[in-house]
């Protein structure tokens, strides 16, 4: 794998958010991180080749990050060819769930025969993998009792990418970011308090705690127009894409 960075942003809102879609990201063309609705519009809109995407890396199951999925299984089904298999990483019970909504969405879609193999790994705190020379951690964060969500970082070449998912300021976020060469971080609460996630507040912790390394990319925004003073950082915005 190149030792370039390549972060497609298909979106870099949060589930409110004016003016931006939903956020998710595309690293180096083949590992989808998160899969909001509007994730195969944009892969397309963006010219990604959807025949390579290798796997998805969910983080928790709240709709603008999750509900893509069926899209996507649903374009491998009737448009785009694949053979490659594709891998589904996520918090346990990603299959049973993706299973359901697929099926309550597009019936009998995945009773289809298929000409890829589609699996499936269900995630705990501090587990690790590899999957298509990516090596992969995922950190339990703290966002909702709900279900369980995590965040995730993968290195391959030398180079590392951290996704902080949805999260409040916790141990794992520092843990999972120290020495990365991006961190891509939610900043949800740019206004102010708005319930389980991060603010500027909270980056500038984080900054003071990891130093000038690493670049934070600001997704899942809802404002976050302005420049907050934080060195190396930047702010997300659709369909942009950053390479280091």
């Amino acid at each position: 794998m190149s030792s370039t960075l390549d972060l497609l942003f298909l979106g870099s809102g949060n589930a409110f958010a004016s003016g931006r879609y939903w956020s998710c990201f595309l690293l180096n063309g083949r590992f989808l991180f998160d899969a909001s609705p509007i994730a195969l519009p944009h892969l397309k809109q963006s010219g990604a080749d959807l025949a390579e995407l290798e796997a998805v890396f969910i983080s928790h199951f709240h709709a603008d990050h999750f509900l893509g999925l069926p899209f996507l299984l649903l374009e491998y089904s009737e448009q785009t060819d694949r053979s490659k298999p594709l891998t589904v990483i996520g918090p346990p019970s990603i299959e049973e769930r993706l299973r359901t909504v697929t099926e309550a969405t597009f019936p009998h879609l995945l009773q289809k025969e298929r000409t890829y193999d589609l699996n499936f790994v269900e995630v705990s705190d501090c587990q690790e993998g590899d999957i298509g020379g990516l090596k992969w951690q995922a950190r339990s964060v703290t966002h909702v009792d709900d279900f369980p969500c995590f965040g995730y970082r993968v290195e391959a070449a030398g180079r590392s990418v951290s996704y902080s998912g949805d999260s409040v300021m916790c141990e794992p976020l520092v843990e999972l970011a120290d020495g990365a060469d991006v961190f891509v971080v939610e900043c949800t609460c740019w206004e102010g308090p708005c319930g389980p996630h991060l603010g500027p507040d909270d980056l500038r912790e984080l900054r003071r705690r990891l130093g000038p390394k690493p670049t934070f990319i600001l997704t899942h925004l809802d404002g976050g127009q302005q420049d907050l003073g934080i060195e190396n950082t930047l702010v997300a915005e659709d369909l942009a894409r950053y390479r280091f």
